[in-house]
């Protein structure tokens, strides 16, 4: 098998982490958003901030931004960043009971933020599910993806609807 078009392995097929040491340190930026659906009784906890464990949007939204500075920690290929900015936002869809989160990510660096948004917004939903799961263990997770990013050699990608 071929493994050179992978930027995570060798040509021997061993995972490595890519060498950014030679690439310009630009402003790279990403923004990720996925959902979490809720029953009727989590939606209203949650909006109004009546949940027995407190705010959940804010302890979801600190979750998130931890996250992101906590990427190359899980995801064991991600280079260490000095993240410049991370903000974790809420939008509550009333008709169809979900709450999306979306995250976005800045840096200066050799190396993009795509992992760091995406992984700040899967805490934030975990964190969703996790402060809410006495009211509702059927919450589904649900359409993690990257919405758009931008610097570095490969440019703007923004994700077509």
């Amino acid at each position: 098998m071929n493994f050179t078009h992978f930027n995570h392995f060798n040509s021997e097929g061993n995972a490595v982490m890519v060498d950014v040491g030679d690439k310009e340190i630009t402003t790279r930026i990403a923004v990720a958003e996925g959902s979490i659906k809720v029953n009727s009784e989590v939606f209203y906890a949650v909006k109004n901030n009546t949940a027995k464990k407190g705010d959940v949007l804010a302890v979801a939204r600190i979750a998130g931004i931890m996250a992101a500075k906590k990427t190359s920690d899980i995801i064991p290929l991600c280079h260490p960043l000095f993240i410049t900015k991370a903000a974790v936002d809420f939008t509550l869809n009333e008709t169809d009971l979900t709450i999306t989160a979306t995250a976005q990510v800045k840096v200066n660096g050799k190396t993009g933020v795509e992992m760091e948004a995406l992984h700040a917004v899967s805490a934030a939903l975990l964190t969703i599910y996790d402060m809410c799961k006495a009211l509702d263990r059927s919450m589904e997770i649900q359409n993690i993806h990257l919405l758009h990013k931008e610097g570095g050699k490969s440019g703007i990608y923004d994700r077509k609807a």
